[in-house]
């Protein structure tokens, strides 16, 4: 238990380091043989969920609840959010419309918030079923915000990764947050976290 314990730590701590290379590299010259003159490609999908607190606090915070709830949830929470995210862009992208997706995003930031400062543990179908509503709704906004002249796959390719990465970047904090100091601090944190979520849903 132990060492499979300290597998999850290197392997979360391996995963934001390899976050903290690829976002500076997103922006670099370098990725613009991936795409046309005036045509949005890999970085512009990668950067963008950075582009908004909602994203990232979002992302983040399904990697922290994916540790609090351990075991299976520890994989299964981040990939539904994915997956489901890729899903809700697919629809964006056909042009199906997706009612309240944005009132879902600020929703599923104050929730998210909640249910890390409670510690909740709900039943794994219920935790997957909420992370993978927000991930619908979330992958319905970015495909509706994608620029015109981006080239979908790469668009949504640099998109997923950096969901990822922000995953488990809050699959680390959720590890971190373990210790003594961690679970006197995570609380207050996710406290604000669902403050600011009720802020941008009373701003929509």
């Amino acid at each position: 238990m132990r060492q499979g314990r300290r597998g999850h730590i290197i392997l979360s701590f391996f995963g934001l380091g390899a976050w903290l290379l690829l976002y500076p590299l997103a922006a670099d010259p370098a990725w613009a043989q991936l795409r046309e003159v005036g045509e949005a490609g890999w970085s512009d999908g990668f950067a963008h969920p950075f582009s908004g607190i909602d994203h990232v606090l979002c992302m983040t915070a399904v990697g922290v609840w994916a540790v609090q709830i351990g075991r299976r949830g520890l994989f299964l929470l981040p990939l539904s959010f994915t997956l489901l995210m890729a899903g809700g862009g697919w629809l964006a992208g056909v042009g199906l419309a997706l009612p309240g997706a944005a009132d879902g995003v600020a929703l599923s930031v104050a929730v998210l918030g909640v249910v890390l400062a409670v510690a909740a543990r709900p039943p794994l179908p219920v935790a997957i079923a909420v992370v993978a509503g927000f991930g619908l709704a979330h992958g319905y906004v970015d495909g509706v915000e994608m620029p015109a002249t981006a080239r979908p796959s790469l668009y949504a390719a640099g998109l997923l990764l950096a969901t990822v990465m922000l995953e488990v970047a809050g699959m680390a904090f959720g590890l971190a947050a373990q210790s003594p100091l961690g679970q006197r601090l995570l609380p207050i944190g996710a406290a604000a976290v669902a403050g600011l979520g009720v802020t941008l849903m009373l701003a929509l």
